[in-house]
C-alpha cells in the first residue's frame, strides 16, 4: 500500500479545507514545494497534489506552483483538480506529472474517461467524491444523482485501472475514513482503490492495509502531527 501525502494549492499555498469547504481553510506554508520535499525527505514515495482553485473554477490556476514541485523532488507526483479537457492533460503529463485525477469531468462529460484511457492508460485516475454515497463534482459544492458504487463499476467496465475514493463528511475532521463505504466499493470492483478523507491515527492506516486498499492519501493528520510519516 503506498501512502500518498496531500498537498492541496490555495492561491499558491499549502493548505488543509474542512470537508472540502472554501470558508474554513488552514494555511501551512506559503511554499508548496518545500513542503513537498519534506514529505520525500522522511520518506513518502510519492505525492497526491491538489489545485482546489482549478477544481472550482474548471481550469489550471496553480500550474507554476505545481511545476516548481515537480521540479524540487524525484518521486512521482499525480494531480487533481480542474483538469477537464483532453489539452489539459496532455499539458500535466508535459509538465512532468506522473498521473492525472480526473473528477467532475469524468461524471459530466460522457465518454471523457474511456477516451483519456485510450491516450493515457493508466496515467488516468478517477476520484469519486462522495457524499451520503452519491458522487459530489466542481470542487465538492454539487452532488449528482449517481451513486458511487454503480459509477465505480462504469469506469471499471471501460478499462480504468484506479480510482481515489474520498467520503467528502470525513475529509479534514480527522475522524477516521468511511470503512463500511469502502469496503463495499472494494468488493463491487477489482480495480485498485486509494483511500482518502479522515485518515488520522495509525490504526486507521493498519485496518485499510488489512481490506486490500492500494493506497491512502494522508492530509491533515500529517500537518498536525496525529501521524509521522515515517512511522508508517
Amino acid at each position: 500500500m503506498i501512502i500518498f501525502p496531500a498537498i492541496d494549492i490555495k492561491d499558491g499555498q499549502c493548505v488543509r479545507l474542512q470537508q472540502g469547504r472554501f470558508d474554513k481553510v488552514d494555511v501551512y506554508s506559503e511554499n508548496p514545494a518545500e513542503v513537498a520535499l519534506r514529505w520525500e525527505q522522511k520518506g513518502a514515495k510519492a505525492l497526491h497534489v491538489v489545485d482546489l482553485d482549478g477544481a472550482l473554477r474548471g481550469r489550471s490556476v496553480n500550474r507554476e506552483t505545481i511545476q516548481e514541485i515537480i521540479r524540487t523532488v524525484r518521486i512521482p507526483v499525480q494531480l487533481g483538480g480542474g483538469i477537464r479537457t483532453m489539452k489539459d492533460i496532455e499539458e500535466a503529463l508535459n509538465d512532468g506529472l506522473n498521473r492525472v485525477i480526473l473528477g467532475t469531468s469524468a461524471v459530466k462529460e460522457k465518454g471523457f474517461v474511456e477516451q483519456a484511457l485510450k491516450h493515457y492508460g493508466e496515467q488516468i485516475v478517477v476520484s469519486i467524491d462522495a457524499k451520503d454515497g452519491y458522487v459530489a463534482i466542481e470542487g465538492w459544492t454539487k452532488t449528482s444523482q449517481i451513486k458511487a458504487v454503480d459509477f465505480a463499476k462504469e469506469l471499471e467496465s471501460v478499462g480504468l485501472k484506479t480510482l481515489i475514493y474520498t467520503d467528502i463528511a470525513k475529509d479534514g475532521m480527522l475522524s477516521g475514513p468511511n470503512f463500511e463505504e469502502l469496503e463495499n466499493l472494494i468488493k463491487s470492483v477489482t480495480i485498485d482503490v486509494i483511500a482518502s478523507g479522515g485518515i488520522s491515527s495509525k490504526e486507521h492506516v493498519v485496518k485499510l492495509k488489512t481490506m486490500n486498499v492500494a493506497g491512502a492519501i494522508i492530509g491533515k493528520a500529517l500537518y498536525t502531527n496525529a501521524i509521522r510519516l515515517e512511522d508508517l
